[in-house]
């Protein structure tokens, strides 16, 4: 397969997952919105992308300064000192300040290295960090994209982002991926 047919392939899954949150979402009266970063609201483009997506997405915001993320979405001063703004933490706060911000049932948090420049040994581009959570539970992932594929662009990571987060919406809620 080459990038072009890869990134069709992506694309045509992230619409495919994604169809499958709004429909569940509909159906069970629930609410989603997302606080996007590195992915620069391709989360909320993808679900708006879905006809009767205005049935269950309350809206997103992204937060792309430490700032915004810290006056928008309620995440600690203290979590981006000590864990710094890619980490699983700032994840983890932005979905819990787009939940509250937006009244949702559900939400997704993204933060993460898109590249081409920023990244560092430890932490080298690619490395995405998603927190989805409801009411009760969450789910906090590292993706280390670099491993796992060839020929990252800052779209490719992007792309790869939100269909990792739609996919991870679907496990929290249980929703088969059609």
């Amino acid at each position: 397969m080459n990038f072009a047919e890869g990134d069709k392939v992506v694309t045509e899954t992230i619409d495919i997952v994604t169809a499958s949150v709004v429909k569940y979402m509909i159906k069970n009266h629930s609410t989603l919105t997302a606080a996007e970063s590195c992915t620069g609201g391709m989360v909320c483009q993808t679900i708006t992308g879905v006809s009767g997506a205005s049935g269950m997405f309350t809206g997103g915001v992204c937060c792309y300064s430490e700032e915004m993320k810290m006056k928008l979405l309620g995440v600690r001063k203290e979590t981006l000192e000590r864990y710094t703004v890619y980490s699983e933490q700032t994840a983890s706060e932005m979905s819990a300040g787009a939940m509250k911000m937006f009244g949702a049932d559900f939400a997704v948090g993204i933060t993460g290295l898109a590249g081409p420049g920023g990244g560092t040994e430890d932490k080298p581009v690619g490395t995405v960090y998603i927190s989805v959570r409801g009411r009760e539970r969450e789910i906090v992932r590292r993706l280390n994209l670099y491993e796992e594929y060839e020929d990252l662009t800052r779209g490719r990571i992007r792309q790869i982002t939100t269909l990792k987060a739609m996919q991870m919406v679907c496990e929290l809620c249980k929703i088969p991926e059609s």
